[in-house]
């Protein structure tokens, strides 16, 4: 117990994670008339928010979406199903990817031949990959919560001061006060986290799984974090900067599950801009402030070092994924459609005209996977 404590005391060092002459009771709840510091306790309240959210989610797709998506004619289900074949299917639950190795053995079994073998593999692993229908809902529900997020923090940031200078959030740090709607706008982000993070293991499955999962306890983490150091100023610009394209991918992606292809056209040139603005142009002034103008206004502190590198880190990569980004857009226009899934579904090789010509999701995916690193600051 005293190794515990002693690392507890250890990792929590006012040294480490606030500025210099601060310490925990300086910035605790009530230690100051004038201020409201952030409460760490509150940072159980995403949790039941979370299991509102999936409950709402829910409800939503099951009779909202999914009525619309089938009026459009989207599939819900399957033209074509593998036979039964115990053999097969034995081998299939041992590995769901054809083992050609295997192919000569199967054949003696089954007396069936490779293109035949071929085939009802393909069929067999479209049988475990969701309908077109369920991408749909599961985007539109994204592109509902992104468009929500977005609005709200707009209308959350629109009269604080470091919305428009973003000094101010370096002015009297660490004793800012936490607003009632800065409150909702993080327990709401956090709350959509943790309910991403469960519904993760029965949405859509990406090749990226683990590393998706990852992510998401990491934004956890750096969120609670910030909330803890009260670091709440710039995170709430980062949320904000980083949900506005993600409205129009999802919107790009949920219009190619309905055949809307001009429509997608036009919603990912729209994101694509978007994107650039956002991420390459309004992100890196914050950092410039965070980098240049935070170190004039206040001392600095080996938490700052470790936000900021992550910060710098992040715009990296979003020139990175915009390199990305803007060979998709070229492809499409010689090819005159969107198409090629960076990050897809892994059994993409069912044919299947609808889900072969998906929209760049890995873009959105590994987007958030360090945006929301940011969203947590």
């Amino acid at each position: 117990m005293e190794i515990i404590k002693v690392a507890r005391e250890t990792f929590w060092s006012t040294r480490i994670w606030l500025p210099p002459n601060s310490t925990w009771e300086d910035i605790a709840p009530g230690s100051r008339p004038d201020v409201t510091h952030a409460d760490y306790r509150d940072l159980v309240w995403p949790i039941p928010m979370a299991v509102v959210i999936m409950l709402l989610r829910y409800a939503i797709e099951r009779f909202w979406i999914m009525p619309i998506g089938k009026s459009l004619g989207i599939k819900s289900s399957r033209s074509k199903k593998a036979s039964n074949n115990s053999v097969l299917e034995k081998a299939y639950q041992k590995c769901n990817r054809l083992n050609y190795k295997l192919v000569p053995s199967l054949k003696k079994q089954t007396d069936m031949s490779e293109r035949q073998i071929q085939r009802w593999w393909r069929l067999r692993r479209a049988a475990d990959r969701p309908t077109t229908i369920v991408k749909f809902c599961e985007n539109t529900w994204r592109c509902i919560y992104y468009s929500y997020s977005f609005i709200f923090g707009i209308i959350v940031l629109w009269d604080k001061d470091w919305f428009w200078n973003i000094k101010h959030c370096w002015y009297g740090y660490p004793h800012q006060s936490i607003s009632s709607d800065i409150w909702w706008y993080y327990m709401i982000s956090m709350a959509f986290y943790w309910s991403l993070t469960v519904t993760q293991f029965i949405d859509v499955k990406r090749k990226d799984f683990w590393q998706m999962f990852v992510h998401h306890m990491v934004t956890l983490l750096l969120m609670a974090l910030s909330w803890v150091c009260n670091l709440h100023r710039v995170g709430s610009l980062v949320l904000v900067v980083h949900d506005c394209a993600d409205i129009f991918l999802e919107a790009a992606k949920l219009t190619k599950y309905a055949k809307y292809q001009k429509l997608c056209d036009s919603i990912f040139a729209i994101f694509t801009v978007v994107w650039i603005v956002t991420r390459l142009g309004f992100f890196p002034r914050i950092i410039y402030s965070s980098s240049v103008e935070a170190p004039n206004i206040l001392p600095m502190f080996p938490a700052y070092y470790i936000f900021n590198t992550l910060l710098i880190s992040l715009l990296f990569l979003h020139v990175v994924w915009t390199y990305l980004i803007l060979k998709i857009v070229v492809d499409s226009l010689q090819k005159g459609l969107m198409s090629g899934d960076i990050r897809s579904s892994d059994s993409e090789d069912v044919s299947d005209s609808s889900e072969n010509a998906n929209i760049p999701n890995g873009i959105e995916e590994h987007t958030k996977e360090v945006s929301s690193m940011n969203r947590s600051r």
